[in-house]
This record gives structure tokens, C-alpha cells and sequence, in this order.
């Protein structure tokens, strides 16, 4: 799942000691303590109890106190203390613009599979901002590699008990992680999960296999090592994803990397299938997970909703199509018999979860008076015919439903839209596709809302 980091934070390296800047406030929820107190969008947020936080992994921990002191200044300069006991587990209500306030930790590594260096140029900043920040992998489940944490990084994840952490382990054996991330610092993998573990801190881990150069043998080692750190009552490695490595036609010339392709993922799923049995009979859980795509790309039916357990890596893809199917199972299992209107609507979606889809479109074709199209679409923007549908850019929808028959109405699914802004990966805006297209166009998010909008009932 794409994360994408806000320009609006300044970058830091490692090394650096940045003064965190006053947090912006972006929103203040009614009624609430900040409400009250009259704070409102745009103030800024200077210390509490004489502390400036860092980030609001800082300020949720001082605003457990019972009595606080906030300064707090107005969008004209003015600075105001506010002296307030409250309750420990009240809140103030108040959203922040950023979630860091000294900056975003930069990544030091150079993989050559990262996403990030494999686009094009010229599009928005935090489209190639790579973070490998700690705070935003414990607030948002963003990845990290641990490769560029200093001793007070330690200490301060050790103190605050900031776990679980998601961390991009891709092999465990050290010559082979150091070559894959271009980093000598990365051979310290196997020493800083026995860190975790000595403290009792929790991580996800993630492996992206590159074929040719960490699976095989190096997956089921890497997938071996982990297993030995998910034991007791408190593992220090809760669970493993494994994702295939995704390559773009933008990628550097060179790199040595290799797509993967069915007999690939076929071969993947054939060794990591048999290590869930065995993970399960250890460990009492399947341990490592395959994203769903694996089973895409092999031709596949996707695994029972049942294998996926409680969904731990769900935001890394694994289940997630699957949670997608089983929410569309329950969204058509009342389905009227005929529409008081007829209604023909079109769906886009990546070209690679389209035929996975096919039943449940069939379900609501079944309802008389109306017609559901689904279109499946590649991406010629990334160079991808087998692509996800959040990777899917503007360009690549103008050009993909170029011609072809889009009903009355066609359904974009938001995980198409950066989460908060109507603009694709591309740049381009929802509006300016839109009115390229020769039907309106409505943004659906879950299983529900589609059905609702093929029934042609608001919501």
C-alpha cells in the first residue's frame, strides 16, 4: 500500500539535531478541551508543561498529565499560557497539521528495488521523499530498516515502549541484507532483533523478494531466522510479509533486478506454504504471510479468509483483497430482485484484481435492470500490465477508457486519490480527468458503498 509523507515536513538526517517547530493546529474537535479553551485552526501549539514536543508521539505523552500549561500562539504572534487540570485519559481534541515537528528522518539506504527512485521526474516533493522515521512506523505502520537510528533513537524507543515497529528485514543472513540495501549498517539485523527481544518490544517484519537474489534459500533462512524470535508469551517478531518486488519502466538502467512472473510466484507460494504448516505446528500461527498478489500473479484462488488469522499485515496487501471479497460477499448477500429504474455503471479497477472481482460483479448483474461493466486496467504510466488498483494514475485512466463503454456512471474506487487530496499518482488532478471522461464520475470507497451506488441508492 502506497504511504505517502507530507512535503509540508522539513527533512533531517540521522545525524542532525533539529529544534522541533511549534505544531501547526489543522483542526479542533467540538466540544472538546481545546474547544473550550478557545483554540482554534491555524494557532500553534508552542510547549506543554514547558516541554516543546517533537512529534505527537512526544505530546500525547505529556498531555497524559492531570494538570497542564500550554502556550499557545495566535496566527498574529500573540502568545497565550493556559493553566487546565483535566482527566489523565482526556485529550485536548486537537489534529495537527504534521506528525513530526523536528522533521522527517530520511532513509540512508539505496536499495535498488525502492519505489521511490523508480518514477518519473517532476511531480509533487512528497512523492519522492523516502522516510525511514521510527515515529511514523509506530503512529502509521510505515516501514523502516533500523539502519539509521542513533544510540538517543534507541534509548528513546526502549523508554517509550514505541512498539510494534514495521521493519523491512528482506534477508537476515548480514553480507546479503548490506548488499541489498547498499548499507554496511544493515548486517546489524539479527543483533537488534535480539534488542527487541531482551526489552520486550514487538516488530512486524516485511522481506520484498527479488528473484534471483533473496529467495530461494535466502527466504526460507530469513523466514527461519524471524520464526526464532516469534516464540513466548511476548515475541519479539509478531509476523512476516512477503511481497513481491514491484519494478517500473522508470527504474535505473542496470540494476540487475528481475519482475516477477507466474512461475516465479508459483514457486514462491510452493516454499512458503509448507513453512506456514510448520510455523503453525511451532508457533501456534501461519507466522508468514504471502500478499495476495502472489496468488494473483500464480493464477491462484486466494487463500480462505480463515488462513489469514487476525489480518496483522493487512496494510501490507496480505488478506487485503481477500477482506475486500468477503465485505462484497456480505454487501450482495441481499440483493433486490429488480430495479424500479434500469441502471448501467461502469468499475475500474487494477487489471490484477480484476478477474478475482468477476463473481461478485456477476451477483449484482443478476439483479434485473441492471448492468455492471467492470474494466480492468493496466498501467502504461509505471510499465505494468499486472497492477493494483491504488497504483492506477490519471493517465493511466484516460488512456485505459479510451472508447470503451462506461455505462451512465463510472465508479473510482479512492484508493486511486492521494487520502485527503483529489490528485493521482501522476499529479493529475480528479477533476481535470473527470471532465475527460464521457460519463460522471463518482468516488466509492468500500464494498458497501459500490453496491449502494450500482442499486443507485445515495449514501
Amino acid at each position: 500500500m502506497w504511504k505517502e509523507p507530507s512535503a509540508g515536513v522539513p527533512l533531517v538526517d540521522a545525524e542532525q539535531m533539529r529544534l522541533p517547530q511549534p505544531a501547526l493546529v489543522d483542526a479542533v474537535e467540538p466540544e472538546s478541551i481545546g474547544d473550550e479553551l478557545g483554540i482554534q485552526p491555524g494557532d500553534r501549539l508552542l510547549s506543554v508543561n514547558g516541554v516543546r514536543p517533537r512529534d505527537l508521539i512526544d505530546l500525547q505523552f505529556l498531555v497524559c498529565a492531570e494538570d497542564l500549561t500550554l502556550e499557545v500562539q495566535d496566527p498574529d504572534g500573540t502568545v497565550h499560557v493556559v493553566e487546565l487540570e483535566k482527566d489523565a485519559d482526556e485529550g485536548l481534541g486537537l489534529a495537527f497539521s504534521e506528525a513530526l515537528f523536528d522533521g522527517l528522518r530520511q532513509c540512508n539506504n539505496h536499495c535498488p528495488f525502492c519505489f521511490i527512485d523508480q518514477q518519473p521526474p517532476g511531480h509533487r516533493r512528497s512523492l519522492y521523499l523516502k522516510d525511514d522515521d521510527y515515529r511514523l512506523s509506530f503512529l502509521y505502520g510505515s516501514y523502516l530498516t533500523l539502519t539509521n537510528l542513533t544510540a538517543s533513537d534507541w534509548q528513546r524507543i526502549e523508554e517509550q515502549r514505541l512498539s510494534p515497529l514495521f521493519v523491512s528485514v528482506h534477508a537476515t543472513e548480514p553480507e546479503l541484507r548490506s548488499r541489498l540495501l547498499v548499507n554496511p549498517r544493515a548486517a546489524l539485523l539479527m543483533e537488534q532483533l535480539a534488542w527487541f527481544q531482551e526489552r520486550e518490544l514487538q516488530i512486524h517484519a516485511q522481506v520484498v523478494v527479488c528473484p534471483g537474489l533473496n529467495d530461494g534459500a535466502a527466504l526460507e533462512r530469513t523466514l527461519t531466522d524471524l520464526a526464532s524470535f516469534a516464540a513466548g508469551e511476548w515475541p519479539a517478531v509478531l509476523s512476516a510479509a512477503v511481497v513481491p518486488v514491484g519494478l517500473t519502466r522508470y527504474r535505473p538502467e542496470g540494476d540487475g533486478l528481475v519482475p516477477v512472473d507466474r512461475a516465479c510466484a508459483q514457486r514462491v507460494i510452493a516454499q512458503v506454504e509448507p513453512m506456514q504448516q510448520r510455523f503453525q505446528a511451532e508457533l501456534g500461527s501461519r507466522f508468514a504471510w504471502l500478499s495476495d498478489e502472489w496468488y494473483l500473479m500464480a493464477g491462484y484462488p486466494l487463500p480462505p479468509r480463515d488462513n489469514y488469522e487476525d489480518l496483522p499485515q493487512e496494510g501490507n496487501g496480505v488478506g487485503s483483497i481477500r477482506a475486500f471479497l468477503e465485505a462484497m460477499d456480505e454487501a450482495t448477500a441481499s440483493l433486490p430482485a429488480a430495479l424500479p429504474q434500469p441502471r448501467r455503471v461502469s468499475w475500474v479497477v487494477g487489471l490484477l484484481v480484476a478477474e478475482a472481482l468477476q463473481p461478485a460483479v456477476d451477483r449484482l448483474n443478476a439483479v434485473q435492470g441492471l448492468e455492471l461493466l467492470l474494466h480492468g486496467l493496466p498501467s502504461p504510466y509505471w510499465g505494468q500490465d499486472q497492477v493494483v488498483t491504488g497504483l492506477l494514475t490519471g493517465s493511466d485512466l484516460l488512456e485505459g477508457l479510451a472508447g470503451r463503454d462506461l455505462g451512465q456512471e463510472l465508479l473510482l474506487p479512492a484508493v486511486m486519490l492521494r487520502q485527503g487530496e483529489p490528485v493521482f499518482l501522476d499529479d493529475q488532478r480528479l477533476e481535470a480527468v473527470a471532465a475527460q471522461l464521457p460519463v460522471p464520475v463518482q468516488l466509492v470507497g468500500g464494498a458497501a458503498e459500490i453496491v449502494a451506488r450500482c442499486l443507485g441508492i445515495a449514501t
